[in-house]
């Protein structure tokens, strides 16, 4: 049972989770009433293998980095429960099985897309980006931030601007979101020798990239009430969580982290922890407004 978990946990099965919701939710947005079943399963279950493989290979490729931080130094293939080849074999499965099941039970359009993020994530920015420059997660964001295309397409098999709509959210999402883990856990990537940006340019100009980007984010987030996708609901909601996004961001940005305090660390925590959360939420308050304007 322990080697099955630990194939399990190659997954990354949280952030899987997270990834799929924005998932449902494009699959939903891109129809007036409901999804058909047969696309919400075989959708699901295909960009849930790829995304799988996808995490398999940053683990593989990012092996000798895991041994090196706190955070990632008992991951299953960091520590040598799993083998490198045993890995790669597990997501070349995963990976095709995924692809397969896109291509013949959904459309061919989203497992291209599908494939494209697979590669985007897997080699172009754990392989390079990550290692290259500070700007990593910004550049590389393009790649996580696809999720809720491939729901839309796997339903309506084309590329629709609000779909691309979605994606925007996401990707302007990203950095503020990954950059309080940064600051929270500077020291691994430090010596890990990953320029994530608190480590290249300090924590202070980390927070102040957080605070400028949860701005941006909140204006973005009302993109989709500006363009007539969404109504009031989505709206108030929308203004509700990007206030308390950014309200937490300056509470970040207030802690002094060069004491190293242990409330300093927290709060990048926390931050880290809420970015999860309004994601989840706003994405939940675009379905409420939808089926409240097209069913109800």
């Amino acid at each position: 049972m322990t080697l099955v978990y630990d194939y399990f946990t190659l997954c990354k099965p949280k952030v899987v989770l997270v990834m799929l919701v924005t998932v449902w939710v494009g699959m939903h947005l891109a129809v007036p009433t409901f999804v058909p079943l047969n696309t919400i399963i075989f959708g699901t279950l295909g960009i849930a293998l790829a995304a799988g493989s996808a995490a398999v290979i940053n683990q593989l490729v990012d092996r000798h980095i895991d041994a090196k931080m706190s955070r990632t130094e008992q991951r299953p293939i960091a520590c040598g429960r799993i083998s490198p080849r045993a890995a790669f074999l597990f997501s070349f499965c995963l990976g095709t099985a995924g692809l397969f099941i896109l291509n013949v039970y959904v459309n061919t359009l989203t497992a291209v897309l599908t494939f494209i993020t697979v590669l985007g994530y897997a080699v172009f920015y754990t392989l390079f980006l990550k290692r290259a420059t500070p700007q990593n997660i910004v550049i590389g964001g393009a790649a996580g931030a696809t999720p809720p295309l491939l729901g839309w397409a796997a339903v309506s098999n084309d590329i629709n601007a609000y779909a691309l709509l979605l994606v925007l959210i996401i990707f302007t999402w990203t950095p503020p979101h990954f950059w309080a883990l940064a600051i929270y856990r500077r020291n691994d990537y430090a010596k890990a020798n990953i320029p994530m940006l608190p480590v290249t340019h300090g924590v202070k100009f980390t927070k102040i990239c957080i605070v400028l980007y949860t701005l941006l984010l909140l204006a973005t987030s009302l993109l989709p009430y500006v363009t007539g996708m969404s109504g009031s609901v989505y709206l108030t909601l929308a203004i509700v969580l990007g206030s308390a996004f950014l309200i937490q961001t300056l509470i970040l940005f207030q802690t002094n982290h060069e004491q190293r305090e242990r409330g300093a660390e927290l709060a990048a925590l926390r931050t880290f922890s809420f970015s999860i959360t309004y994601l989840l939420l706003l994405f939940a308050s675009l379905l409420l407004d939808h089926y409240l304007s097209n069913v109800i």
